[in-house]
């Protein structure tokens, strides 16, 4: 039911009423007519919210195995002290020295960020992972066209990529040029000789796949690109499976976005909110989004042209002065560092900059959130986070196995997701992978990604994180088996499902092209 249903002419809410009856608005600028909102008491409001948040599907009440998505649990430590009154409190525009905790902060999570990737900058800029995905490619194109190799336009894109990688590459002004997955589920390496040449901008690579399994041949696929002249991008969506094990600049890639919203902390979902942070290889430091924090020697003048490090950077975002021991051994902010000042870098510091990514420095609190999780994790940590969401998704593939799904790649060993076909099933009884997603919501379980990647028919993506216990694992498994029986017994059923939602089965295609999402008063 909408608000507006429960709407009655009259009906008021005083208390939340502004004091001020009379605001100092121009006479030209008043309204004529009463705009068209809901009339409900403070009870009503909050019952009917309540109740819509009662029917959403969510990582705090159920198991959410969306494939890719790493929708795992969150510390609520991490919201609390991102929600510090002084982080809350302080406005973008706010003098940077009134905002030194807040900066160093920020800087840090820069530092760690470098030590896990692998990278010589970072950028915590982007507002989302596609943003960051359209910032990587930005910098590669900004690359090329800074050593005069305009004609570099063509990104190489696996077929097992995620739809958002051909979507940036367009959107940087690129065109694009699939290459296939071979029958192991590693990229066709003869098929990637033939495409890459002068042509060539780069290559969009998530590693682990989309295929839930790891590219065994990164060196060769690295020295293929670089060989040709192009730069690798690295699609950090699935970050969580390699977190503090093996480093994307170790593999050979020149930038990567990553997804701090899925690995670091910030519970997601419905389009936000997120932030896609930017690694990039020192050939690419000078494009960096603005702005960014960097560090100097507490001083009441700026460091001389002269004493800036590469590219215009100062030297303690270049590598070219020692560094402070990482954050991720314990540096605390007012520790070592206490005798220098932080400050936002912008177009002045980075002339060859691809610019601003949006209106100030990136979503604070997504950020601080990714700060605190990585400080509570620490090195060790950060390795167990990979160590269990592997072990998870290995045990799930192994167990849904016994019980008689297909999965894609037997062959091979999952890394935090991993692929089972529902084909087979298909085949024999009518039952679809849709079918099996909704069925599982009447089992209390959200269904994983469906029909993605493409590459595998009846595709479902599953991704259990390393935040679940056993014993739910295992009451998955027991639904996936009890839903498999059902389709051998009564496929009606199970094509029928859900039947305990507060509503059933709907017509996506209907609802996709005739979108309605406006109220009018029938009256």
């Amino acid at each position: 039911m909408l608000i507006f249903e429960h709407s009655r002419p009259g009906r008021r809410n005083a208390a939340q009423s502004p004091a001020d009856k009379t605001p100092n608005i121009p006479a030209a600028l008043l309204r004529a007519d009463r705009p068209l909102l809901p009339e409900v008491s403070e009870m009503d409001a909050v019952r009917h919210y309540t109740r819509l948040s009662q029917k959403n599907f969510s990582i705090d009440t159920n198991f959410y195995p969306l494939g890719s998505c790493t929708m795992k649990y969150n510390p609520r430590a991490c919201n609390q002290l991102a929600m510090l009154p002084n982080f809350l409190a302080r406005h973008p525009l706010a003098p940077e020295d009134t905002g030194q905790g807040f900066l160093a902060c920020l800087y840090d999570l820069q530092e760690i960020l470098k030590d896990v990737t692998g990278m010589a900058g970072v950028s915590l800029s982007p507002m989302a992972g596609a943003q960051g995905e359209f910032a990587g490619i930005a910098m590669i194109r900004a690359y090329h066209v800074a050593r005069g190799d305009a004609a570099r336009t063509e990104i190489i894109v696996p077929d097992a990529a995620h739809g958002t990688n051909p979507a940036t590459a367009v959107m940087c002004g690129c065109t694009v040029r699939e290459i296939p997955t071979g029958e192991n589920g590693d990229v066709d390496l003869d098929a990637l000789r033939a495409a890459v040449g002068p042509q060539t901008a780069g290559l969009m690579l998530t590693n682990p796949s989309t295929l839930g399994v790891f590219e065994r041949r990164i060196q060769d696929i690295q020295k293929i690109v670089h060989d040709a002249g192009g730069l690798l991008y690295y699609d950090g969506a699935n970050l969580n499976a390699i977190l503090g094990k093996v480093k994307p600049g170790d593999m050979g890639f020149d930038v990567i976005h990553m997804n701090l919203h899925k690995t670091f902390s910030t519970p997601h979902g419905g389009g936000g909110p997120g932030a896609g942070a930017v690694g990039v290889a020192d050939r690419l430091l000078p494009f960096l989004p603005v702005p960014l924090v960097g560090r100097a020697p507490l001083s009441p003048t700026p460091l001389p042209q002269g004493e800036r490090g590469l590219n215009g950077m100062p030297p303690s975002l270049s590598g070219e002065e020692p560094t402070l021991p990482s954050p991720l051994r314990g540096r605390g902010v007012g520790g070592e560092g206490a005798g220098e000042t932080y400050r936002w870098l912008t177009e002045k510091d980075l002339p060859q900059s691809i610019g601003r990514l949006s209106a100030w420095m990136g979503n604070a609190g997504v950020l601080l959130r990714a700060y605190v999780y990585a400080r509570m994790l620490g090195a060790e940590g950060m390795r167990r986070v990979a160590d269990f969401a592997t072990l998870n998704a290995n045990y799930l593939m192994a167990e849904l196995q016994k019980v008689g799904y297909v999965v894609a790649f037997p062959e091979r060993r999952a890394s935090h997701e991993f692929i089972v076909s529902a084909k087979e099933l298909k085949d024999a009884t009518g039952v679809t992978a849709m079918d099996i997603a909704k069925r599982l919501l009447d089992k209390g379980f959200h269904a994983p990604t469906t029909y993605f990647p493409m590459l595998v028919a009846e595709c479902l993506l599953i991704e259990p994180t390393e935040t679940e216990s056993k014993e739910t694992l295992d009451a998955f498994v027991a639904a996936m088996k009890s839903i498999r029986e059902e389709a051998f017994a009564d496929a009606a059923l199970v094509k029928g499902a859900p039947y305990t939602q507060p509503v059933r089965r709907l017509d996506d295609v209907k609802a996709a092209r005739e979108l309605d999402l406006t109220w009018k008063d029938a009256a």
